[in-house]
């Protein structure tokens, strides 16, 4: 007990203080229910967090609920009662006495300016350019203080091991001393460790919390670090780029005339266009008659050593500008009604429609833009754990939805045998190729191949009927991620998307059901649970929330977020079993550590609400591209018009196209009938449309038939042979 007051001060003895604890701590009442009113709960105030449970005891394991109070609301009420508001909660509670009462607001006042100005300073740092003498002293600061933290943790470390120790030999003790007189001894002894092991675990978790807090402090004006280096590089890149196309000009002007340039030629740098970091270089007058010219060697040796020593590579290839707006939307109006009446029941992709109720994106397209968040992947590549790794994949897994919440636009419908590739090597390290496999029922493969770690591929059948008030789109197939370093082999699920006010009132898309996926590795698993909108209910709209469980079933992690803007995950540290679940079955109540988080959404671009709500990556995907196939969806004449804005041309481009796809599905099945009947009929007959880029398996995780990349594709555009392709536009 002496070692334990000498090592690591406690709180809960006088005169002790654990680290990162505040000393505000008592009974207070909080108001439960119509049916039980105001409960005496233990409420503690700790590093801007206020938190309750039902007994003291308790604190060594459950925590009933907390309220951050840098965002909380404090009103003082009549006769010892106070109200705190914070993101939709609200604490009602009363103290036993004024003077009480006073105290505690006093404390939650100070606490409130304390965790607000930290969180000021936390986000106010950084803004400006970095100072790299300060920020050298800064991050030695943060550096030393982790140190400092992780010191307590290695502290309490020793002793929880020790104390655990010692607990467990004296409940051995009691356990040969059963009934003898020297039991009461032997309790007081246990009750004794008991107490040491409690307060170090405490100790423990509130020095990782201090750990948590110095580390998450600064991590924003890291982030902010790493973008201005990034936004100097893209800056030096555009030197470079400059640098060469002007090079090629001087050696163009001197092969033509090369009498006119004698001795050693200077060259200049416009204004601008480089940094003052160079202050031994010359500066000439551009010449007479030509264009000003940027280049000094020094800058250009600098530049390429910086671009090779921060790529890892010796790979220069400067990165593509991509467009970052389209044409405005016109204002067309049309009864959708008048046209979907006579169409209830029926499959979506089977009714004409016109372009009016499409956004100018292929069904192909939108199956790409789910790798908008591929930094998840990427981030997933390099866990150890894969239950952390298993957040992340979740995480991208809900992601790929929140590029949905505006669109409620209908995509094109791809032709047989379109195809759309994806290349962004050089910018994110992946390629993308997809091709429409099926018409009927509409059917898309899809692989991806990123050389940061991670293949993914799918195979997408979209099930689709129009219900009268709503239309209904259920994603069939499974998608497939692995990870090559480890092998960890992730498969699962979309869910069903439903657009709603088909009829009267305005278009808002929900997404419900369930997620699971599976690690088929380590058999870890994840449910994520997409609860649909209701207006009666209580929850936050568009609610995602899922389990990680390991091979046991063991939960690890809890995730909570929304599909359109941010999911998070939380350590569970303990679990118990409640009351209050559904059919008569408890109710597994986690305790957690603070919420991690995971992924949250871009800002859409200015003026996405008149460019049909893209993100930043859809902008890009129709993009007009050289050396793509002949199949591919940017070289679509009916949404290439429509992106354009001219409209009336779309739909007759739309109406021809469709009508060649019929006429050929009818010519091919003329041929097979005729194969038929002259008993001719070969295998390629019988099973209709063969893929170029794709070819039928069968799945040997799913059992189920599905298509995969056979390769070739990005083969036959290095080569531009393209011979093979259908003409389908």
């Amino acid at each position: 007990m002496n070692e334990l007051v000498k090592r690591l001060p406690s709180p809960t003895l006088p005169g002790l203080h654990l680290p990162g604890l505040d000393c505000c701590k008592g009974w207070l009442f909080k108001w439960t229910n119509y049916l039980k009113g105001y409960q005496r709960r233990w409420f503690v105030l700790s590093n801007g967090l206020l938190s309750y449970y039902r007994t003291q005891a308790e604190m060594a394991h459950t925590c009933r609920g907390t309220i951050p109070l840098a965002t909380t609301h404090i009103e003082v009420g009549d006769t010892c009662h106070l109200v705190l508001t914070s993101g939709g909660r609200s604490y009602h509670l009363k103290a036993t006495s004024e003077g009480e009462c006073q105290r505690w607001v006093s404390a939650l006042q100070q606490a409130k300016a304390n965790a607000t100005f930290l969180m000021h300073h936390s986000d106010d740092s950084g803004d400006e350019g970095p100072v790299p003498q300060e920020d050298r002293a800064l991050t030695q600061g943060v550096l030393k203080t982790l140190a400092n933290k992780l010191d307590d943790l290695s502290t309490c470390n020793e002793l929880i091991g020790k104390h655990g120790t010692a607990l467990q030999r004296s409940l051995s003790e009691l356990e040969e001393l059963r009934g003898s007189n020297d039991s009461i001894d032997k309790v007081k002894a246990v009750n004794e460790r008991a107490t040491l092991f409690r307060i170090t675990s405490n100790a423990m978790i509130n020095a990782c919390r201090d750990f948590l807090d110095v580390a998450e402090s600064h991590s924003r004006k890291w982030q902010k670090a790493l973008q201005y280096e990034r936004e100097q590089r893209h800056h030096l890149e555009e030197t470079i780029e400059q640098l060469a196309k002007q090079h090629n000009s001087l050696e163009r002007a001197w092969r033509e005339n090369p009498t006119s340039y004698t001795g050693e030629t200077h060259i200049t740098i416009s204004k601008g266009d480089a940094s003052d970091e160079n202050d031994d270089a010359e500066f000439f007058d551009a010449m007479e008659d030509s264009p000003a010219f940027i280049t000094v060697t020094a800058i250009k040796r600098c530049a390429m050593s910086f671009l090779q020593d921060t790529s890892g590579t010796n790979h220069t290839q400067l990165q593509r500008t991509r467009r970052s707006r389209i044409p405005d939307k016109p204002n067309y109006s049309l009864n959708l009604w008048s046209i979907m009446k006579n169409c209830i029941g029926k499959e979506l992709s089977k009714i004409p429609m016109p372009v009016n109720f499409n956004e100018p994106l292929s069904m192909l397209q939108r199956l790409t833009e789910d790798l908008e968040y591929s930094g998840l992947l990427d981030r997933a590549a390099r866990c150890d754990s894969s239950l952390e790794q298993m957040c992340l994949v979740a995480a991208f897994s809900v992601s790929s939805y929140s590029t949905t919440v505006h669109r409620t636009a209908k995509p094109f419908n791809p032709l047989l045998g379109e195809t759309y590739e994806l290349d962004r090597l050089d910018e994110y390290g992946y390629r993308s190729i997809s091709e429409q496999v099926s018409h009927h029922p509409p059917a898309a493969a899809h692989h991806v191949m990123s050389q940061r770690g991670w293949t993914l591929w799918q195979h997408i059948t979209i099930d689709s009927k129009f219900r009268g008030k709503y239309i209904s789109v259920v994603p069939l197939g499974n998608i497939h991620l692995q990870f090559h370093s480890s092998g960890n082999h992730y498969v699962w699920s979309k869910v069903t998307s439903t657009v709603h006010n088909i009829i009267v009132g305005k278009l808002w898309i929900d997404q419900s059901g369930d997620i699971d996926i599976v690690n088929n590795t380590t058999k870890d698993t994840c449910r994520l649970k997409f609860s649909p909108y209701s207006y009666f209910s209580r929850e936050v709209p568009r609610k995602v929330t899922g389990v990680v469980e390991d091979r046991e079933g063991t939960a690890h992690y809890i995730l909570s977020g929304t599909w359109d803007d941010r999911m998070e995950s939380s350590k569970i540290v303990d679990s118990s079993q409640g009351c209050g679940g559904s059919e008569g079955k408890q109710k597994t109540v986690y305790q957690t550590l603070q919420p991690k988080l995971l992924w949250k959404k871009y800002p859409l671009p200015d003026n996405a609400e008149n460019m049909h709500f893209f993100s930043s990556l859809a902008l890009t995907l129709n993009e007009p591209e050289e050396g793509v196939a002949p199949t591919d969806s940017r070289l679509r004449p009916d949404q290439r018009l429509m992106e354009v804005g001219l409209w009336d041309e779309a739909n007759s481009q739309k109406q021809r196209l469709e009508e060649r796809q019929r006429l050929e599905r009818k010519r091919k099945e003329a041929q097979a009938n005729q194969a038929l009947e002259e008993d001719t009929l070969n295998w390629q007959d019988i099973e209709g449309y063969q893929p170029l880029w794709f070819e039928k398996r069968t799945d040997d995780i799913t059992g189920e038939s599905t298509y995969v990349y056979r390769g070739g594709y990005w083969e036959a555009k290095e080569r531009q042979d393209w011979i093979q392709c259908p003409e389908i536009f």
